[in-house]
């Protein structure tokens, strides 16, 4: 298949043609870009399954363009209600439970009862309400590899797999939505991102629940994920020779003159900056050849959860290594 890379201010009726027809579309969104299918449409959403190889017992966020959409797929309670209210338009995915009827094909919730949504803001906002229906729209990328924070990062790993790229530039939060999920009067958090664990307790009046079940509820809950293909160290106080470096902030680890390359996700410390950075920077360490990716400390508040959440995604053995 040839890939077409077009920009965002010109792309929207290429992008809906593709989408109407049952193919897929590389789009940006606020976090990362998506592989985008309509939700509706099983053939398409499969190809989604394909293109990335994930596992089909992954499920995939369907994303709405305003909240009539949302109704007419899962039933909202109140403290859902305020969530979205807060959140939407933005880097937020709530998971709540599947209406009968819903426009969303089964491959998409993975044979769950429940759906997880989100309300993008931008280019695929206006996709959404021209197509008429959800997109489901998982990160763009080979199914555990590093997310695409460009349209050239989406290229160079689905190129051939996806008819149309639309190139909206960096996207501006760097990392996946955070997804949440209220039950029995609790929120629970099921992945940290874009949104902070922080704000979202401000806005539900509660400490956020971490405790699940350990099966995979929600998109980016499998061990490994957002790995490249040298080895992950992370939290180091020290530099090994050959090793390439992902430092933050201004100070710097020992041994760092032996870095093989070396790059950093904000010379400031400003986790905003650093997580818009992270897979992209990951990315290019990792094409350096280093076979080991040494990774500064991150500090845990904000967005600073996240990123060590990808972080140790990242690090997790994988190929029974």
């Amino acid at each position: 298949m040839e890939t077409r890379i077009a920009n965002a201010v010109s792309a929207t009726d290429e992008a809906l043609a593709v989408l109407s027809r049952g193919g897929l579309v590389a789009l940006p969104t606020e976090t990362v870009y998506g592989l985008a299918a309509d939700a509706s449409n099983g053939a398409a959403v499969a190809r989604i399954f394909e293109a990335k190889g994930r596992p089909r017992f992954n499920p995939l966020i369907a994303h709405v363009s305003d909240m009539d959409m949302a109704r007419r797929m899962a039933a909202f309670d109140p403290l859902s209600e305020k969530l979205a209210a807060a959140f939407w338009p933005g880097p937020l995915t709530i998971v709540l439970p599947l209406l009968s009827g819903a426009p969303v094909h089964d491959l998409v919730t993975a044979g769950l009862d429940t759906i997880a949504l989100r309300m993008p803001r931008g280019f695929a906002s206006g996709l959404i309400a021209r197509l008429g229906r959800p997109i489901a729209a998982p990160s763009a990328n080979s199914s555990g590899r590093i997310s695409s924070t460009t349209a050239q990062a989406v290229a160079n790993d689905l190129g051939g797999k996806v008819e149309l790229i639309v190139d909206g530039g960096q996207t501006p939060v760097g990392v996946e939505s955070t997804i949440v999920k209220v039950d029995s009067g609790r929120v629970y958090l099921l992945r940290p991102g874009g949104a902070s664990a922080e704000d979202i307790e401000r806005i539900a009046g509660m400490p956020l629940t971490r405790e699940h079940s350990g099966k995979v509820q929600a998109p980016g809950m499998l061990l490994s994920h957002y790995a490249p293909n040298a080895h992950m160290r992370l939290s180091v106080s020290r530099l090994e020779p050959g090793e390439a470096l992902l430092a933050f902030g201004p100070t710097r680890v020992e041994n760092t003159a032996h870095a093989s390359a070396m790059l950093n996700l904000s010379p400031s410390g400003d986790l905003r900056q650093a997580a818009a950075n992270l897979f992209e920077y990951m990315r290019q360490l990792d094409a350096s050849g280093a076979s080991v990716i040494a990774v500064e400390p991150v500090p845990l508040e904000g967005l600073g959860e996240a990123i060590n959440d990808r972080l140790k995604r990242a690090a997790a053995p994988r190929n029974g290594v």
